[in-house]
């Protein structure tokens, strides 16, 4: 009981912190004049059900922190269609490509939360040191959750190598309350990028919510992306529930085969709470199969204890998951903090970043 009462009262600091400014546009069929919205989706992320959560959770077991055996060393660019994934871990990676070096989601804080004192703590070190990036051009950001979107990772990429931020609408305004000269690229879903004369990001459609603070819940939008370049198309999801499907179908239909697949299969209990929006590897495994069964990298396990969801548990998961769908050997390929993979045109082998 002591745990939990202290587990709701960080919550309650941690929602109050600074938050952006709503966004100001156009009614559409995901906003509503006011906030973002899943369409067709019921919406259960309500601030008491956060709290509800938070009092009643049950935690599977985590272990401390502890060093990697190796971190990934890339190189300073990737030319041509050879596409390098590095896993930084969570959800961040350094895709590089054409020439461009792309990171997802940089997290680089000890912490997910905004407080350096309190919340969600790495139980490894990232799989790259900061020092070893190469020169960033392009970082994407999915939504503005703290495992997510860093301010602090943000402002040293900035202060380092002034990259290109593409973000769902309204997540600019948070960046510029700590950069407010960034190069911001805002657009709705169904908006793209183009990056340079043969990449162009896509942002899709997926299921999700936003929030950093209790009155900011849904204010700014949430985004998949779909990276198009001469070698092949990657689809990115930083967080989403699988939210019937619908979403990965479309993206396999409008966008057709992809050389890759970056799928959250993490951070998923209690499924009362967690279902709507973090999807599990069973559905994980779903979302793969309506994208056309391509290679597919799972993401956001590992690093940040964010939901009840055990440490080894998603990948045990999977695994079962995998079985019953009589996935094809090799055709999902987790990683370790740290590995990197070449990914084939076809298919890929993934490698220990030693």
């Amino acid at each position: 009981m002591r745990y939990s009462i202290i587990s709701t009262v960080f919550l309650v600091l941690m929602l109050f912190s600074c938050s952006p400014r709503p966004y100001d546009g156009p009614v559409s069929d995901h906003f509503d004049g006011e906030r973002f919205f899943n369409p067709g989706k019921p919406e259960n992320k309500t601030f008491f059900r956060v709290l509800k959560w938070y009092a009643t959770r049950v935690r599977q077991p985590w272990p401390a922190f502890s060093e990697l055996p190796f971190t990934d060393k890339p190189p300073q660019r990737v030319e041509g269609n050879r596409v390098r994934i590095g896993f930084v871990g969570h959800v961040t990676l350094l895709i590089q490509t054409q020439g461009l070096n792309i990171l997802t989601d940089p997290v680089w804080s000890d912490r997910a939360s905004p407080f350096t004192w309190a919340g969600p703590k790495r139980v490894h070190p990232p799989g790259i040191r900061f020092e070893d990036l190469p020169p960033i051009d392009v970082v994407l950001i999915s939504h503005n959750h703290y495992d997510h979107l860093d301010l602090d990772t943000l402002v040293r990429l900035w202060q380092r190598d002034r990259p290109l931020f593409i973000v769902p609408l309204g997540n600019e305004t948070l960046i510029r309350g700590r950069v407010p000269e960034a190069r911001i690229e805002a657009r709705d879903w169904d908006g793209q990028v183009a990056v340079s004369p043969g990449m162009t990001v896509h942002l899709a459609p997926m299921h999700h919510w936003s929030a950093r603070a209790p009155w900011d819940r849904n204010r700014a939008l949430w985004a998949a992306f779909v990276l198009a370049t001469p070698g092949g198309t990657l689809y990115l999801v930083g967080d989403s529930g699988y939210g019937g499907g619908d979403n990965f179908r479309t993206a396999a239909a409008k966008y057709g085969s992809f050389r890759l697949a970056v799928l959250p299969i993490g951070s998923y209990d209690p499924r009362w709470f967690m279902a709507d929006n973090h999807m599990n590897p069973e559905e994980a495994v779903k979302a793969w199969n309506d994208l056309g069964r391509p290679p597919m990298l799972p993401t956001h396990y590992g690093m940040f204890q964010l939901a009840d969801t055990g440490y080894e548990v998603p990948l045990r998961d999977l695994k079962a998951a995998m079985k019953v769908a009589a996935v094809p050997e090799g055709r999902i390929r987790p990683l370790d903090a740290g590995e990197h993979w070449w990914v084939e045109e076809q298919a890929g082998t993934p490698v220990a970043g030693r």
